[in-house]
């Protein structure tokens, strides 16, 4: 039996294996939430091209990093545009599924172009450290801190108050982390008071410290990415899928759970136990209970096949078919 998700179930619910970027349904399924991804966005990448603007004219490394963080960070808005476009795409018979793989392919491609990026900015951050540079125009370098400081604070705000408006876990993760860096571009000053109080490796100090963030973001994204890819979930949503069918009247037992991500949507497949001596029309019903249930507890589900079982032979240890040997066959069984 298939169950489809339905828009008036759409509320947010606790998000699973979030990551830097990553998406929340409550965030693609509301308005308010797809607001605040664009205008993140906008205002990250107009910080990071003023940023450049300034690292064109100083030399800085630091502002150099700082500058490349911030990219990244405007970048990852780009797999939920994908996924917001994506998800308007019927599946076909080519794709049943849908399209939401997409969306985990594009984070690949942003994670990708991040660890580009740190790599270089840790060339240039190791290169200045080894052999400095006049650092040109440090009033700039301190205004330009304090652009990153002020992009990211409003930044962090805006995902902040949306994030709890629309009950988005991933968004309030995503407005804290914000903010923290606006801590790390505040760094780019410290760099700047170095220099100007003659510590020219203050500034490639500040950009390596900086290079290790860009990195841990790399590392953290990867992780869940590829987790995802191998369709490997938080084991809490198996827990919350068990609690959710649990409460419906006539599941005898629950034998086994399947759980994938398809983008930012989640399929499952379960088998559940029901009375042995109920009609093939009852046990019918109680799937459609269960998917209901389901659709409840989890907003974030896009489909359900749930498959019943009668109570005496419950589970898919039921549906293997014995060892067996047919038309000159070697041994075999299915």
């Amino acid at each position: 039996m298939n169950a489809h998700h339905h828009p008036d179930h759409s509320r947010s619910g606790n998000p699973h294996d979030h990551i830097h970027g990553a998406v929340d349904p409550a965030i693609l399924t509301t308005e308010k939430g797809m607001w605040a991804v664009k205008w993140s966005m906008v205002g990250l990448l107009l910080t990071a091209l003023l940023q450049a603007a300034v690292v064109a004219v100083t030399s800085s490394v630091a502002l150099l990093a700082d500058t490349i963080h911030n990219f990244g960070d405007a970048a990852t808005a780009v797999p939920l545009w994908i996924a917001f476009v994506m998800a308007r795409k019927k599946p076909s018979r080519r794709f049943s599924y849908g399209y939401g793989r997409v969306e985990d392919l594009a984070g690949i491609v942003i994670v990708l172009i991040m660890f580009a990026s740190g790599l270089m900015a840790a060339y240039e951050s190791l290169s200045r450290l080894f052999q400095p540079q006049e650092i040109h125009h440090l009033s700039a370098v301190v205004l330009a801190s304090l652009l990153g400081f002020t992009g990211n604070e409003l930044v962090a705000r805006l995902r902040i108050r949306v994030g709890k408006e629309i009950s988005s876990a991933a968004l309030v993760a995503d407005g804290y982390h914000a903010r923290t860096d606006a801590l790390t571009s505040l760094g780019v000053l410290f760099g700047a008071v170095g220099v100007g109080l003659g510590y020219p490796q203050a500034d490639p100090l500040v950009g390596l410290v900086i290079t290790l963030i860009i990195f841990k973001i790399v590392w953290d994204s990867g992780q869940s990415l590829f987790s995802r890819l191998l369709d490997g979930v938080d084991p809490g949503v198996i827990d919350e899928i068990k609690h959710a069918a649990n409460h419906v009247e006539g599941v005898a037992d629950i034998t086994e759970i399947r759980v994938r991500w398809m983008g930012h949507r989640l399929w499952v497949e379960i088998n559940i136990a029901v009375r042995s001596d109920l009609t093939v029309e009852r046990g019918h019903a109680i799937a459609t209970e269960v998917r209901h249930a389901l659709l409840h507890h989890l907003p974030y589900l896009s489909g359900a096949t749930i498959h019943i079982d009668p109570a005496n032979a419950s589970g898919e240890a039921h549906h293997r078919i014995s060892e067996h040997t047919h038309d000159e066959l070697p041994l075999h069984s299915h």
